[in-house]
């Protein structure tokens, strides 16, 4: 359905972004790449990929304005650093830039996916209950500027949509839980677990997780709903496959795991045994720390978005195979 049809994927050279612009290329969509590539090897993570065309993301709204007709804008472009404090250049690049095309797709008719989070839902005293109704989603209180920057866009084309406004016949937001998988390794510091534990646990060397200041969680045992970046990647596919569909869905397994779990695995799949020591969590966290999340899936399996999702046991196991076969990442 998608051969040959010009895609637009913004973040591109990003972790999601670059796993979905390799699964689109492979079936033949012209894949137009819009990101910053910086001076680091995140361009790597296009390496292999057949792309239309690269755009620069000053450039973007102009080369809206003169290209040929794109078929599907999908925005997993953001500053995704929870530690970011220039809340401006959040807002101009979270905010900003994700209204402006929001609006474009409105008047176009062009199909639109973005990148929201499980960050909207705060501390999680509201639940995870995926209500995207104005009232449900004015309830979250996200604890950083960047939760905050994707929940104002979510109430903005929440509001739309309850105003009867003109919007795309196909449009999702997709409120990522814990990704962890292949193309990462440029993400630094906002790299998943798996990722930063994997080279010691292979060694045999201990690995370090928080302790919990938190009497109802062990330490390591703050949970969190983990998602292998592949099942990301098909649920953004099963919204292109769909005729007409619009809301704001949580992507996530719907299952909550520990980080001590989450560290058996990676020791399982390396072979070695398992050394876990804890260390404190830095005093700028505490105050921002969620302690549990937990997607409810239930409007993504009954809209047939939600794939066969991978254990979490699986989806470590394939992770570090890929990791092993990818050393320089």
């Amino acid at each position: 359905m998608l051969s040959d049809k010009l895609v637009l994927i913004t973040g591109a050279a990003g972790f999601i972004g670059s796993n979905i612009a390799r699964s689109l290329a492979e079936d033949g969509a012209a894949v137009v790449a819009c990101d910053w590539f910086g001076s680091d090897d995140r361009w790597r993570n296009l390496a292999g990929v057949g792309l239309e065309n690269i755009i620069r993301p000053q450039d973007l709204m102009s080369w809206l304005a003169t290209s040929r007709r794109v078929e599907v804008i999908i925005h997993m472009g953001a500053i995704s650093a929870t530690t970011e404090r220039d809340v401006d250049r959040i807002v101009s690049n979270n905010i900003r830039l994700t209204l402006d095309l929001w609006d474009y797709c409105c008047r176009t008719e062009t199909a639109f996916i973005y990148a929201s989070s499980a960050a909207t839902y705060g501390d999680g005293s509201q639940g995870f209950s995926n209500d995207d109704s104005e009232a449900g989603l004015a309830r979250l209180q996200p604890l950083t500027a960047y939760g905050w920057s994707k929940h104002v866009v979510d109430r903005r084309i929440a509001a739309d949509v309850a105003r009867a406004r003109t919007v795309p016949r196909r449009w999702a937001g997709l409120k990522f839980f814990n990704v962890y998988g292949p193309r990462e390794s440029h993400k630094l510091e906002m790299r998943s677990v798996v990722h930063k534990i994997w080279p010691s646990a292979a060694a045999g060397k201990p690995i370090r997780l928080f302790r919990s200041d938190n009497p109802r969680y062990p330490n390591g045992g703050q949970m969190r709903d983990f998602v292998h970046v592949d099942d990301c990647v098909h649920v953004v596919r099963r919204v292109l496959d769909s005729e007409s569909i619009g809301g704001i869905f949580n992507v996530g397994t719907g299952q909550a795991r520990s980080f001590r779990d989450l560290a058996l695995a990676v020791f399982d799949a390396v072979g070695q045994p398992p050394r876990i020591e804890y260390v404190d969590m830095p005093e700028a966290l505490r105050s921002r720390y969620q302690y549990f999340t937990q997607a409810d899936i239930t409007r993504l399996v009954s809209s047939s978005l939600a794939p066969n999702f991978k254990s979490l046991e699986d989806g470590v196991a394939s992770y570090v195979d890929w990791l092993s076969r990818h050393p320089d990442r």
